[in-house]
């Protein structure tokens, strides 16, 4: 939700119209009418008319034969160029690929993005049940996940607070930690094991490890490595899975050094 104590004050307010029809119409995978999409935005009839001409004719919706619009092909180009912008250098996205390759297990980066927990990108490996949710842009559930619990990690205590006071510790499985103790003690743990785990925590029977890759002092410099596999493998190979993910990430950090 939006904060209007936060607005600046130069707000160009059609175009914050024109992304709230935008957001409409993506949340409505059937279609939207003109009419129902001036209901959703709170906007007149006339004013979103004119909103959806324009997208329209930039590609980011279509109509469709029955007056309805739906997300357009422009939306897909942006989206793979955020995808390219997260992943970084080719040499990144090629040792993700082979770690996946190699051990049949999903390998994912992540990093705060504008001050969030965010999955920034993914290699899918065989040997790891689908997780539809974790996509690069993923920003939820980031004491629920090794991915998060990593990045958490490299913040201070006062600022773990704050950032699971405002994002919450939703329930994901019976298995989440949804207390600020209980993360901290589980983050304590990690650090001494020299890598962040959950089992089930996430999604039932899935299980998570996570390393760092890159420290920094800017926060949106730091890098973590996961990866994902059924929970019954993590508890008997979890020392294996935290040597290759200490070589990945060690390829992992190059890349990203040889690019700056």
């Amino acid at each position: 939700m939006r904060d209007p104590l936060a607005e600046p004050s130069d707000l160009i307010r059609s175009v914050s119209r024109a992304l709230r029809v935008l957001e409409s119409v993506g949340r409505a995978p059937r279609g939207l009418t003109v009419k129902q999409i001036a209901r959703r935005c709170e906007l007149t009839v006339a004013t979103t008319y004119h909103l959806v001409r324009t997208l329209a004719y930039e590609g980011y919706v279509i109509r469709r034969e029955d007056g309805t619009y739906i997300v357009g092909l422009e939306v897909a180009d942006r989206y793979r160029e955020l995808v390219t912008a997260f992943r970084g250098p080719p040499a990144v996205g090629e040792s993700l690929r082979r770690a996946a390759a190699d051990t049949g297990y999903s390998h994912f980066l992540g990093r705060f993005v504008g001050g969030q927990v965010a999955v920034t990108a993914v290699a899918e490996g065989p040997r790891t049940p689908y997780l539809e949710d974790l996509v690069p842009g993923f920003d939820e559930g980031a004491h629920a996940t090794a991915l998060g619990k990593s990045l958490l990690a490299t913040l201070t205590p006062e600022q773990r607070f704050r950032y699971l006071r405002e994002y919450g510790m939703r329930p994901f499985t019976n298995a989440t930690l949804t207390t600020v103790d209980a993360i901290e003690a589980d983050l304590a743990a990690g650090d001494r094991r020299g890598m962040q785990l959950e089992l089930g925590q996430f999604r039932q029977g899935v299980a998570c490890a996570a390393v760092l890759v890159t420290p920094d002092k800017d926060i949106e410099r730091r890098v973590v490595l996961a990866c994902a596999l059924p929970a019954s493998e993590m508890m008997t190979s979890a020392r294996v899975v935290r040597a290759k993910l200490l070589t990945v990430a060690r390829a992992v950090a190059d890349g990203i050094a040889a690019e700056t």
